[in-house]
């Protein structure tokens, strides 16, 4: 459904999209992640049309980037974007006259975004999640086949993620293909989402989560009934924390097995995989 092949986006001396490619299929959700000036809104705001790309290739649904692939687009812009005037319902009836969309399409997406009771509510009287919830209404109305929802739930309360995550993955069980960019790491687990990893303008990792957190190391941890000191190479890799060893390892069990041969046993052993916060903390020693 969308297929990105070398992007590239210059603003004045700063070099936003530096060959960004990305491919994302029908009825998959690809969380984009990455730090601040990684080139996430710039390459959503290029395939929407929005920003206007130096050079490479933008296809949604095989077409080119233009009016026919706009109609194809559901759109949540990371800074909202609503008419505070008018209420709840008028805005999205204005985006579902744009997308060719019914009435009945408005009730039965108010009802699944939990916005039902406040339909005639001018957006700009809204709680945060409220606004937060019509923005995304207003991106998923007509049921666009791709939706770029950029950072959807910032500063969202707990009912607002919860919601927005429900329809975000009845949109992909339809077929949609959803574009999530997000720093709250949760959300695309819980989404079951592939991965594309930002970094300086281009994608430079890109799969399932444990294709990208396997190779990461994780952590062993481990608790004495006493003071003890651990061997010299695992005293390197390990920190204290509340009296627990905690031990950075890419070999757990030979990792416990040097602690065994040394004469230590723990009253506890616990070993924690890898993760996506593990995934980030990476990223962050690389860009240091």
């Amino acid at each position: 459904m969308l297929q990105v092949e070398g992007l590239r986006k210059r603003y004045g001396g700063r070099l936003a999209l530096d060959g960004f490619d990305l491919t994302v299929e029908p009825g998959e959700i690809a969380g984009l992640i990455g730090h601040n000036g990684a080139g996430k809104t710039t390459f959503v705001e290029v395939v929407t049309g929005l920003v206007r790309p130096d050079s490479g290739l933008v296809l949604v649904g095989g077409r080119s980037a233009g009016r026919a692939a706009r109609a194809k687009i559901g759109y949540a812009p990371q800074e909202l974007a609503l008419y505070p005037s008018l209420t709840v319902r008028e805005n999205m009836r204005l985006f579902a006259a744009l997308a060719g969309a019914g009435k009945r399409a408005i009730t039965d997406l108010a009802a699944q975004l939990q916005l039902s009771d406040c339909l005639d509510t001018p957006t700009g009287l809204l709680s945060g999640g409220q606004r937060r919830r019509t923005q995304a209404a207003t991106a998923m109305i007509g049921d666009p086949p791709l939706l770029l929802l950029d950072e959807p739930t910032a500063g969202a309360d707990p009912q607002t993620r919860g919601a927005l995550l429900d329809a975000v993955r009845a949109r992909a069980e339809a077929g949609a293909a959803v574009v999530y960019t997000t720093h709250y790491l949760p959300e695309l687990v819980d989404l079951d989402a592939t991965l594309a990893v930002a970094r300086a303008g281009r994608v430079v990792a890109r799969g399932t989560r444990h294709e990208l957190t396997r190779d990461l190391p994780g952590e062993l941890r481990v608790a004495f009934d006493g003071p003890r000191e651990l061997p010299a190479p695992l005293r390197e890799r390990a920190r204290t924390v509340d009296g627990e060893f905690r031990i950075t390892t890419a070999d757990a069990p030979a990792d416990l097995g040097s602690l065994l041969a040394a004469g230590l046993m723990p009253v506890t052993v616990d070993v924690r995989r890898p993760d996506l916060d593990d995934l980030y903390r990476s990223l962050e020693t690389v860009d240091a």
